[in-house]
């Protein structure tokens, strides 16, 4: 008897899908050396090389391109028996692990949380707030279920649905005379005062991508981790920054604070729902994914 493990298969198919061994680690979610020494433990079960490694390249052989759609077959069967096994569960019920990136979940929370517990008072929903990088890596680390964040997700692991778009306004200090007459251009000079979070923010790569050609100097002497630091650094005359159309209301109560546009086309993220391929609660981040793009109007009205 062969007696392969439906672990092995799920590493065979990463790694037949990156044909790299550090990927495709990642995309199952455990350690370099454990998926190598579980691919070697299969190939000695077969008794035959499925990829040969020739430094950093790997290629499939003749067998493991034999064996690959019987193989996807085998695990697209056990994803099924997992769904039907599900269905005679309460719907959305038990513990749910979702991740949400900090210039996200003060605006969106306020909403999501009192809608999804009307929805599902059986929903047990554990919360964690961190930065893009981080929340992939405990998607990958199964420490997570799935996260919201802004595209783009550069990861083949995951499965993306987009939310809804979030454009950028510029915060400014409201007596600053150089803003008298918006719309601002993204090549204006003011941009170059422009403050920036802490490497790992998404936004802060976002706003130098709406800088453009401006290079923003603002923020040599200063280190700041969350958009209300920010805000209150421009309101006390500092320097400016970039602010999603969701942060915006609640920015319009701080003293000295304008919110200007930028000129058409105003430039924009988008929020994203994120979870594993093949995860057992595919099903369910579709169904919250659905619920929260549908709040997304009523948060920036907010």
């Amino acid at each position: 008897m062969i007696g392969l493990t439906v672990r092995q298969m799920h590493y065979f198919d990463a790694l037949a899908q990156t044909l790299h061994f550090g990927r495709a680690a990642k995309l199952a979610g455990v350690s370099q050396p454990a998926l190598s020494s579980q691919i070697a433990e299969m190939e000695q079960r077969l008794n035959c090389r499925l990829f040969e490694r020739g430094g950093k390249s790997v290629r499939m052989t003749d067998e493991a391109a034999a064996l690959l759609p019987r193989i996807e077959g085998i695990l697209s069967d056990i994803r099924e028996v997992e769904t039907m096994a599900r269905r005679g569960r309460p719907a959305m019920g038990g513990r749910f692990r979702l991740g949400i990136i900090p210039t996200v979940a003060p605006y969106l929370l306020p909403r999501a949380l009192p809608e999804l517990k009307t929805r599902f008072p059986d929903l047990l929903l554990e919360l964690r707030e961190a930065v893009t990088a981080s929340l992939v890596e405990d998607i990958a680390s199964q420490k997570l279920d799935a996260f919201i964040a802004a595209l783009p997700l550069d990861h083949p692991g995951l499965v993306t649905e987009a939310l809804f778009p979030d454009r950028f306004f510029l915060a400014v200090p409201s007596g600053d005379p150089a803003f008298a007459s918006p719309p601002v251009p993204p090549e204006s000079p003011a941009l170059e005062r422009l403050m920036l979070l802490e490497e790992g923010h998404c936004l802060r790569e976002q706003a130098l991508a709406v800088c453009g050609n401006v290079r923003p100097v603002a923020m040599a002497s200063y280190g700041a981790t969350s958009l209300t630091t920010l805000l209150q650094m421009v309101a006390h005359g500092l320097g400016v920054t970039l602010i999603p159309e969701m942060a915006a209301g609640p920015a319009g109560t701080i003293p000295d604070l304008k919110i200007v546009p930028f000129q058409e086309p105003m430039p924009q993220r988008t929020i994203c729902f994120a979870w594993r391929r093949n995860s057992t609660l595919h099903n369910e981040c579709m169904e919250l994914a659905r619920i929260i793009r549908g709040l997304g109007s009523a948060v920036q009205a907010a």
